[in-house]
């Protein structure tokens, strides 16, 4: 039998070692040209690359089907429209508010700590980003023309359009919208089993691409920017224990340690692939299986929240404009910093959940208030190893939102949620 519970040591101790056994063999290049060669060539560039790559893959192979499928039933099962308004309401309004809270905490942290004074900015490095699309450009891309390309293009927001409508569809079609509900309830239980088999083999994934990670870039990035990485990782910490463990104990009135034990699964997926997307899968099963979230509530916000929830993000994005700032000795007016808030809660609409994407964000954050885009070479040696952090973030927010939206609409499970063994991998003998 493997237990939620062993699987996340499982995954820990991948980690730990990776992360352990990378940061040797860096600190140890150039020592022996063979010793390069294979470490560059054979094991960074070959076996756990290719590891790696794999892995990830096969968890983005799961996210299209997974959205429509389980939005669909998820949107055939609300009901009438104004429940859907409702329920998209509380949502988007509760992520939307954790992400102001989130840049206004990390600004806040910036501006006590003064990350970015004393900075050296010899460095040449310059940072180029495409322009970005005007907002109204944003809202029209939201609904697809083609519902095949965007699901083979992977657009997210255009995915959920389109499964909502099909859902509210399914509703109204009588006889004819049952059967076919229940065929798409039963590919979703095929998909979510799927996706169970997967997490069997996370520790080789997580092993494989943290090992390549840490062999490339070893632990020196984090020494030349060690107050910048302090303080975005002390906001983080902040944001996702007290201010999501704020909302599961005020609004959803639940247990918040039962809620971060269930969701160390997560977190680790999230921490390892660096992308919300790349995530979700895993995310929507526990939310659904271990914390009882009804799956009319889990299908429209996980996968919103994959798209829309960038609390992680917004936080060093937050961080990094005080920096910027404080590097370039340039001070932000009180206006300023409204503007850096409202753009960057704003600018999370529609932002894919992918690798780096909150770089690009950023620049559009710094364009808002006159700051330097090419600052942003300033902070690029951590950022990747901040981007799995908030990643982390992001998830746990999802899943926050997730479970207060469903309380709040009578859709949340308690006693799943209490239980500790709910919805936990079960591995029997001879099946």
């Amino acid at each position: 039998m493997t237990t939620p519970q062993g699987l996340t040591k499982q995954i820990l101790v991948a980690m730990v070692l990776a992360i352990i056994v990378g940061a040797i063999a860096q600190a140890l290049t150039g020592y022996a040209a063979w010793f390069d060669t294979l470490l560059a060539d054979y094991l960074i560039g070959g076996v756990f690359f290719v590891i790696g790559k794999i892995f990830v893959a096969t968890l983005k192979l799961l996210v299209v089907p997974l959205v429509l499928v389980s939005l669909v039933c998820g949107a055939a099962n609300l009901g009438s429209g104004p429940q859907l308004g409702r329920l998209g309401g509380k949502t988007i309004l509760l992520y939307l508010f954790t992400t102001a809270i989130a840049i206004s905490l990390a600004m806040g942290f910036a501006l006590v700590f003064e990350p970015g004074v004393g900075a050296d900015l010899t460095s040449k490095a310059q940072f180029k980003v495409n322009e970005g699309a005007s907002f109204a450009q944003v809202l029209i891309n939201i609904f697809p023309s083609n519902p095949i390309s965007a699901m083979a293009e992977g657009k997210m927001l255009q995915i959920i359009v389109f499964a909502l409508l099909l859902g509210v569809a399914i509703n109204h079609s009588g006889e004819r919208g049952i059967r076919i509900k229940q065929n798409f309830e039963d590919w979703n239980e095929v998909i979510l089993n799927l996706v169970t088999m997967l997490m069997k083999v996370a520790p080789i994934g997580v092993f494989a691409l943290l090992f390549t990670l840490f062999a490339d870039k070893g632990l020196a990035a984090i020494q030349e920017l060690a107050v910048y990485f302090a303080v975005v990782v002390a906001v983080l910490i902040v944001h996702a224990t007290l201010v999501y463990g704020s909302l599961i104990t005020v609004l959803a009135r639940l247990n918040p340690v039962i809620f971060y034990k269930k969701m160390r699964n997560v977190q680790l997926f999230a921490f390892s692939t660096a992308s919300s997307n790349a995530t979700l899968p895993i995310t929507m099963r526990t939310v659904e299986k271990r914390l009882g979230v009804d799956n009319s509530v889990a299908s429209f916000s996980v996968p919103l929240g994959a798209t829309l929830n960038m609390d992680g993000t917004a936080i060093m994005q937050g961080v990094a404009t005080v920096f910027i700032a404080q590097a370039y000795g340039i001070v932000l007016s009180p206006g300023d910093f409204l503007t850096v808030i409202a753009t960057a809660t704003l600018a999370s609409i529609g932002t894919a959940g992918v690798p780096g994407v909150g770089l690009v964000m950023l620049s559009l954050v710094l364009t808002q208030v006159g700051l330097p885009v090419e600052g942003i070479a300033l902070i690029i040696g951590v950022d990747r190893l901040l981007d799995m952090l908030r990643t982390a973030v992001n998830v746990t927010g999802d899943a926050a939102v997730s479970c207060v939206v469903a309380n709040s609409e009578n859709k949340l499970d308690k006693a799943c949620f209490d239980d500790e063994n709910a919805g936990q991998l079960v591995e029997s003998e001879g099946k």
